[in-house]
């Protein structure tokens, strides 16, 4: 169970450096328009940006439509990975309840014997029950990668909106997309809180209950950015969590239609 919790917590906090890093740009003023060098930005901030203008072109100049659809467009592009995610950490979790009583029994074993000799008898021990039911502790990293593969998309698209003039000069539905809008920080908060709330889903409890804290950190500062920057990040961050909702729901759905079949 240690093994499993210490996976989790990891995965917890790259996501929490990511929002660090959005935080800290965020803070930095509405809108920035000071453009960067390097190779990130040259791929990914400059085309998002071209794209961003190309794509309102088409739309009469709506860049609120043409954020919308550039959203989608990635998230359907990275779902694969995000989809492989999830069913990977279905997959470690039912594996950690399969074993969980053993797992504990043998913990209890050698609660009180800190001695080299004893922990080394539980190590093997470990081990051969993680043989015995084909199951690889280190497996839960490799749902990292999905994460890894969408931050350059993601994190690029977010520069891009922050470093394109245009947009701050436009407005879409009810709001200016330059300036704070407070109904659509609202709006993201409510978003990733549910967004939160569906990843729990299937969760054992003792599990929700570690993660309840870290997993409340996302639409906090999703709230604390917003307040501080234009209208169109917290569009931007709206869409993205609604389709992650749903993709979430879907994988999950699948993975367990596709358990109760082999079952």
């Amino acid at each position: 169970m240690q093994k499993s919790v210490f996976t989790n917590i990891k995965k917890f906090s790259l996501f929490g450096g990511v929002l660090l890093i959005l935080f800290l740009a965020g803070c930095s003023g509405n809108g920035s328009t000071t453009h960067s060098t390097g190779w990130f930005h040259d791929i990914f901030v400059d085309s998002f940006s071209s794209l961003i203008k190309n794509i309102a072109a088409l739309f009469n100049d709506n860049y609120g439509l043409s954020i919308i659809i550039i959203t989608i467009c990635i998230r359907l592009i990275i779902m694969p990975f995000m989809i492989k995610q999830t069913k990977n950490s279905m997959q470690v979790q039912d594996k950690m309840k399969a074993i969980k009583p053993e797992m504990e029994e043998i913990q209890a074993k050698y609660k009180d014997k800190k001695d080299p000799e004893s922990q080394k008898k539980l190590q093997q021990e470990m081990m051969q029950l993680y043989q015995k039911h084909n199951f690889n502790p280190l497996a839960s990293f490799g749902g990292c990668l999905p994460l890894l593969i969408q931050f350059p998309f993601l994190i690029g698209f977010y520069y891009a909106i922050r470093q394109t003039p245009e947009i701050a000069t436009h407005s879409f539905l009810w709001f200016n997309l330059g300036e704070t809008d407070f109904v659509m920080v609202a709006i993201a908060v409510l978003v990733y809180f549910v967004q939160y709330k569906v990843s729990q889903i299937g969760l054992d409890p003792k599990m929700k209950k570690q993660m309840s804290l870290i997993g409340l950190i996302s639409p906090i500062m999703i709230g604390i950015i917003s307040l501080n920057t234009l209208a169109a990040l917290p569009l931007y961050w709206t869409v993205g969590g609604i389709i992650v909702i749903i993709q979430t729901l879907i994988s999950k759905r699948i993975y367990l239609a596709h358990k109760r079949e082999q079952g």
